[in-house]
């Protein structure tokens, strides 16, 4: 009883200093929330839309359960989860964060998997897609695309890592879900996967437009609600930063860096890091005299941590269902140092040998006529017509609720 007081009044503190410190930076915390505003509806909500309601889509015509069991005898020896985490680690890697929680908020609510399987499979299934490591952090913040093969290869193989080690969580648990699904590896031939994806199709009593409507309106409140984080949390970093916060906690991570052999200047771009992936990144290659591969190892435990911006995120997604948000917090954790560690290994046989010159001098200029591949034209594309697909998808929704309602009967 007297710790939850305690909560509540440390709740209750915290919220009434934002609110006041709000009163006290009014210029910066509308310029904050105006760039978590632009990075929303520029980058996020056209990015993450399509893969959104695709997969809302293919659940519900039962090609996930299709996958599932041509996957079960790969995902259940390597990682102790069903054969339909393989759709949802694909998926994750490919649109990012935080569409691997999604995912698998949505298997365990159709009953695909147990508690303790969602619980493996959203620790390994969240990670930053290609897009952002490639043109975001190693075009547009480091102007060095070839950086981008170090971030990815760390941060992938990281997750894969980290996929492993969390096998062994509840595995006592293993035993009963055999036994309850009645597991044999020599069932997953495509006649039993095509049965399985005709048979949820037909358990799904929903017509066509129904189901099409519900993928885009689940999709759509969904980035509503990631887009309401993003904002919430450049505001607090921005904050943190004009009361001095910031750089007070990163005067105590100085003492860890310094043990480390790192830059000390490194510790104000970590801890905004901690709190926003994007921020960190960028405020990490912007720094001057500092080794480019040290200035890479903090990115990489930046990207691998994802920010409690994104942590946020997921554990409102995960809320929605009896997922434990513990074990995913414990994951990132795990992440950030092993895809930080990757980076150490990785450096000299595949960036200072590999490209047969001295790091720093494959910095490539802004006015560089470097190919800079098909990632960074896709990003400049979405930059562009990313505003639009945003508010044409808002309109839709809007119809679709509207619509709705009028076919209520309190409307």
């Amino acid at each position: 009883m007297f710790g939850s007081k305690i909560k509540t009044i440390v709740l209750a503190l915290s919220v009434t200093i934002m609110a006041g410190s709000l009163l006290s930076f009014p210029k910066e915390s509308v310029q904050a929330s105006t760039r978590g505003l632009h990075m929303w509806w520029e980058i996020v909500f056209p990015s993450l839309l399509p893969f959104f309601i695709f997969s809302e889509l293919m659940i519900g015509f039962g090609v996930v359960r299709f996958i599932g069991v041509l996957l079960e005898p790969l995902m259940r020896p390597l990682f102790r989860v069903p054969g339909v985490g393989g759709f949802v680690w694909a998926m994750g890697m490919a649109s990012g964060y935080p569409t691997g929680a999604k995912l698998t908020a949505r298997l365990r609510q159709e009953g695909q998997l147990t508690k303790t399987e969602a619980e493996r499979l959203v620790s390994f299934t969240n990670s930053s897609n290609p897009l952002f490591i490639f043109a975001v952090v190693s075009y547009s913040f480091f102007q060095n695309i070839t950086l981008g093969i170090i971030l990815a290869a760390s941060h992938y193989l990281g997750n894969f890592t980290v996929g492993l080690i969390m096998r062994f969580y509840k595995h006592g648990e293993d035993q009963g879900i055999r036994k309850e699904r009645g597991f044999n590896k020599m069932k997953s031939s495509m006649r039993t996967a095509f049965s399985a994806m005709h048979e949820t199709r037909i358990k799904d009593q929903r017509p066509l437009g129904k189901i099409l409507g519900d993928a885009v309106t689940s999709s759509i409140q969904t980035l509503l609600m990631i887009g309401g984080f993003i904002i919430l949390f450049s505001v607090i970093n921005k904050l943190l930063y004009q009361m001095y916060i910031t750089g007070l906690l990163a005067s105590f991570l100085e003492i860890t860096l310094g043990i480390l052999h790192f830059p000390s200047e490194l510790s104000t771009p970590l801890i905004a890091g901690l709190i926003e992936i994007t921020l960190g990144s960028q405020m990490t290659s912007q720094l001057q005299n500092v080794p480019l591969m040290h200035q890479t190892i903090i990115t990489s435990f930046i990207l691998a941590f994802c920010g409690f911006s994104v942590q946020a995120q997921v554990a409102s997604i995960l809320s929605q269902t009896d997922i434990n948000f513990k074990p995913f917090f414990f994951a990132r954790i795990i992440h950030a140092f092993i895809a930080s560690l990757y980076v150490f290994i990785f450096w000299k046989p595949f960036y200072v040998y590999f490209y047969k010159s001295t790091p720093s001098s494959l910095t490539i200029p802004a006015t560089s006529n470097y190919q800079e591949g098909h990632l960074t034209e896709l990003y400049r594309t979405m930059l562009e017509f990313g505003p639009i697909l945003t508010i044409t998808s808002l309109f839709v929704y809007i119809l679709i609720y509207m619509n709705r309602l009028k076919q209520s009967k309190w409307y």
